[in-house]
């Protein structure tokens, strides 16, 4: 285990009402002030989404902002009581820190590393990271996961076209002599095993073993999320044998 790679600001404690509108959260503050908070997560949340448990939310200095606080982290209550990520903008800010770091050993060596690089076959996408060296140019995917059955992070968690395109244009990649990596960042420390979210989205399930088959490399990364920050605890073990 590594120590924090990202620290939180100031966090403040409270207790989530409801969420609505996909970005906005209605919490209720330990000081007893109500507030509505961004909630930076466009997804259904599966599992994460409590009314009634315990948060924390980041509040903002900036006066034009027309929320002042940003939800942050949610407990739940799973297997053990386990602080959960809700801020989808910040896994791939992290991923740029740890690739800074060189904590990825299964991505050889890269002295160049960067964010939102176009490609795909109709140059409308754009990969998280793109990673060159002295070996063979990496394009890597990230993908944040909360949702899990006991110690099992799966995604997806619904049904995402863009996760299958994502899948689709990583085997191109392949194809082409490069190497695709897909990194689930697995943004809560008490899962131990990561299998694709089938029950949610069969053809994402399909498309990721095919991925795999034809040379798409999957690192499931498992990160311990806690109000002081975020550090990496290494890879979660593949399970690929039962659609779950």
């Amino acid at each position: 285990m590594t120590g924090l790679i990202y620290k939180y600001p100031p966090l403040l404690p409270g207790i989530l009402i409801k969420r609505y509108k996909r970005f906005f959260a209605e919490i209720e503050l330990d000081s007893g002030e109500i507030i509505t908070a961004h909630c930076p997560n466009t997804g259904p949340m599966t599992g994460v989404y409590i009314p009634g448990n315990p948060v924390l939310v980041s509040p903002s200095d900036n006066p034009k902002r027309k929320l002042a606080y940003t939800w942050e982290l949610i407990k739940v209550c799973d297997t053990v009581p386990t602080w959960v990520g809700v801020n989808t903008g910040l896994p791939n800010r992290v991923v740029k820190l740890a690739l800074e770091l060189k904590l990825f050993p299964e991505l050889g060596n890269y002295s160049l590393i960067q964010p939102e690089v176009v490609y795909g076959t109709d140059q409308k996408s754009r990969v998280d990271f793109w990673l060159t060296g002295e070996e063979k140019p990496i394009f890597l995917e990230v993908k944040n996961t909360t949702w899990v059955k006991e110690e099992l992070a799966l995604f997806p968690d619904t049904v995402t076209e863009r996760g299958q395109k994502h899948l689709r244009e990583l085997m191109e990649v392949v194809r082409q002599g490069s190497r695709a990596v897909m990194l689930y960042f697995i943004n809560r420390g008490d899962c131990t095993d990561f299998a694709p979210g089938d029950s949610a989205d069969r053809l994402y399930g399909e498309l990721f073993r095919q991925a795999m088959s034809e040379g798409v490399e999957v690192l499931p990364c498992r990160f311990d999320v806690t109000p002081e920050g975020i550090r990496y605890l290494g890879l979660a073990k593949l399970d690929l044998l039962t659609p779950k």
